[in-house]
């Protein structure tokens, strides 16, 4: 189904869910609803962005990143709405703006399943700030720390935390559509207790925003042209398509344990 605010209300961009909860970014503010539609109710008011709104595992906090004080940061907010408590402090960055084609600094990515730690993705030790690494910071607060990875873009944790899925590349900013080269990005799996590095998709086309859920990993890609879901299943090895829409792509999708919301055309759709 459709969820909109009202019948002219379109681009609503980055929505998150967790059990009957929905939330999304629309002109820069996150709004919450059910996840079968209704009155959507405004949670911040600040007149900087709010954008990648990340629900906590029990889903009674919000992670986002939310362009207050000059940089874009990590911030926290009880999912009904509050003040938010900021997570980051970076130096700023050359190329940090909502509209860079390299995206935002500091996105929010996932939680970690025990919802202690708060996954984004940084420039911060970037010279070009073309590339970028993943970081941990505390929930309740406190220092970051980098994952062991040369770069890193989406990630999603493995149900029990033991494994990520992620990529390598981040350029969902960028116009490059129906890209087919050498920068195409893969989902990998990282195994923290040994370090280990596994590819799980080798298609010539955008294989991108991993989500762990259950046995299998659901992810997008533009394999057949539109960008459609497709999970690849972590016991079997093998890849199923799961949507088939032809006139959108999907758009920066995001998971509970039961349900995908997603961008498409300007509207967010929930795949159960």
């Amino acid at each position: 189904f459709r969820l909109s605010a009202q019948d002219e209300a379109r681009l609503l961009r980055f929505p998150a869910v967790s059990g009957d909860q929905l939330v999304f970014s629309y002109a820069g503010d996150l709004y919450t609803c059910g996840i079968n539609g209704g009155m959507a109710r405004k949670l911040t008011t600040h007149k900087g962005y709010e954008v990648f709104p990340k629900f906590s595992p029990d889903g009674s906090e919000l992670a986002f990143t939310g362009q207050y004080d000059g940089n874009t940061e990590v911030f926290k907010i009880p999912a009904g709405g509050g003040v938010p408590e900021r997570l980051t402090y970076t130096a700023t960055l050359g190329r940090d703006d909502i509209g860079d084609r390299m995206g935002p600094n500091n996105i929010v990515m996932a939680w970690s399943p025990d919802g202690k730690q708060i996954v984004y993705r940084s420039r911060k030790q970037s010279f070009n700030d073309f590339r970028g690494q993943l970081f941990t910071v505390p929930s309740n607060g406190g220092l970051s720390e980098e994952i062991p990875l040369s770069d890193g873009g989406f990630c999603s944790y493995s149900p029990g935390g033991e494994k990520l899925a992620f990529n390598w590349v981040f350029r969902e900013f960028r116009t490059w559509k129906y890209y087919r080269g050498g920068m195409a990005d893969d989902i990998r799996i990282y195994d923290f207790k040994s370090g280990k590095v596994k590819k799980i998709t080798g298609s010539p086309a955008q294989d991108i925003v991993p989500m762990w859920i259950g046995n299998e990993i659901y992810f997008l890609s533009d394999r057949d042209r539109t960008m459609n879901l497709f999970a690849y299943d972590t016991e079997s090895g093998e890849t199923r398509k799961v949507t088939s829409f032809t006139d959108y792509d999907i758009k920066f999708p995001s998971h509970s344990d039961k349900h995908i919301a997603f961008e498409k055309g300007g509207y967010i759709y929930l795949f159960d």
